[in-house]
């Protein structure tokens, strides 16, 4: 799991900054793993998952402490993981909505059937503003 924009410093309401951060980390995992395999002729897959939106943050556990987050904003994630297509990054349709805002390209996987939200609008994320 990965997350962008969970303090003041790191999160940019008005630019979006930490949402096409983790847009683009995203796009350039998927890219690393490409390379992996075809430079030691491996096949793994990975999919994405991406959402946006509050979460609650914090440190849990005395003798191992962690930092972690929950919520329905990173359940949702989760699913756009669990129900993507390998090799793809699935989007919900708020996310769809910021980062079609600022040129990424992405094109509409359909409805889907996502476990505790019934049926969303998704999307897969192509390529950034940059990219062609």
């Amino acid at each position: 799991m990965a997350a962008s924009g969970l303090n003041d410093t790191t999160y940019d309401k008005a630019g979006k900054s930490h949402i096409k951060a983790l847009a683009d980390y995203a796009m350039r995992l998927m890219d690393q793993m490409k390379y992996i395999n075809e430079h030691s002729f491996n096949n793994f897959q990975m999919k994405i998952g991406l959402n946006m939106g509050p979460v609650v943050a914090g440190v849990i556990g005395a003798r191992k402490p962690q930092y972690d987050i929950w919520g329905n904003t990173v359940n949702v994630a989760s699913r756009m993981d669990s129900t993507g297509v390998p090799e793809r990054i699935q989007v919900t349709s708020d996310l769809q909505q910021v980062l079609s805002g600022c040129n990424y390209s992405l094109e509409c996987r359909g409805v889907v059937k996502v476990k505790g939200k019934g049926e969303m609008t998704t999307y897969f994320l192509n390529h950034g503003p940059s990219s062609s």
